[in-house]
């Protein structure tokens, strides 16, 4: 009982700096692409000078340093659409899609391990469905695109999650943490320099400017290095179905940091917030229904 509470402890700490990232990534005046470059770049340095990390990686067997390479790739990919959805729309947006990620883990996780397929955790999930609806049914049409890409964003951070699950046991979350994270950087290094080959406007402004290094100074030290080894540790003892809900809880803690921080409640409707009370129940909920239903 002690671990099992010391990882739900850790795990929704994790999901409270989360809760950050969103708000950060909107006060942050870089592109989404060169926003998460200076994230991870920060990220790498610190783990090479406070961890053992690097020495720890070259021992990893080639199999698992090329399947945690493939992961950070992943997450990489889900933080591009994460914060196009940031730059597209808004925090609250992006964060209230993030939360589709129990649906379709509640689909893909059973799928992709070959185990049944849990009524009750796919019955959760679509009643976040109209909790979905309600939160961008009635956006502004210019807001569209982010709502769309926060939807994909949510997918991919799904499959990265179950991606971990499989191989948490593997290596410690600090070395894990650094490989994914060191590949992600290698790849997002790579495609800066594709795009700025061919004068993408994204990439036009390289170096961030005033209070972006604070910002990005608290996004990679807390919200990326702390957050991300928690939610490893919590993922040693809990399933990426539990992660994926309790990650829900990161719309509600960032949307409510974003509306007296950004004052995004000017551009958000009543329906937005009736979609986010429902989601909120639905998490809180996931504990009692697991125990009734798996007993």
């Amino acid at each position: 009982m002690a671990v099992e509470r010391r990882t739900y402890v850790e795990l929704h700490v994790a999901v409270f700096l989360y809760g950050f990232t969103a708000i950060l990534g909107k006060l942050i005046q870089l592109s989404a692409i060169m926003l998460i470059w200076w994230r991870l770049l920060i990220t790498c340095i610190v783990f090479l000078l406070l961890s053992d990390a690097w020495k720890n990686a070259r021992k990893l067997p080639l199999p698992v340093l090329k399947r945690l390479s493939g992961i950070g790739v992943l997450i990489i990919t889900h933080w591009i659409f994460f914060y196009g959805s940031i730059k597209y729309a808004n925090a609250s947006v992006a964060l209230i899609t993030f939360s589709l990620t129990s649906l379709f883990s509640a689909i893909l996780e059973p799928l992709l391990n070959r185990q049944p397929i849990k009524l009750h955790e796919i019955g959760l999930s679509v009643i976040i469905l109209p909790a979905i609806w309600l939160a961008g049914g009635e956006l502004p049409s210019e807001m569209n695109t982010g709502f769309i890409l926060g939807i994909i964003s949510a997918f991919l951070g799904t499959l990265f999650s179950i991606a971990n699950k499989k191989n948490v046991n593997d290596t410690d979350p600090f070395t894990m943490t650094f490989v994914e994270l060191a590949t992600g950087f290698i790849f997002i290094s790579i495609l800066i320099s594709i795009l700025y080959g061919f004068k993408n406007p994204i990439v036009q402004q390289m170096m961030p400017i005033g209070m972006d290094w604070f910002y990005l100074l608290f996004l990679s030290l807390i919200c990326t290095n702390l957050a991300y080894i928690l939610t490893l540790r919590a993922m040693k003892h809990v399933s990426a179905f539990t992660v994926s809900l309790a990650i829900n809880l990161e719309p509600i803690y960032g949307i409510s940091m974003a509306i007296p921080l950004l004052h995004e409640d000017r551009e958000l409707t009543p329906s937005f917030y009736i979609g986010g009370l429902i989601i909120l129940l639905t998490v809180f909920s996931y504990p009692f229904l697991k125990n009734k239903f798996e007993k």
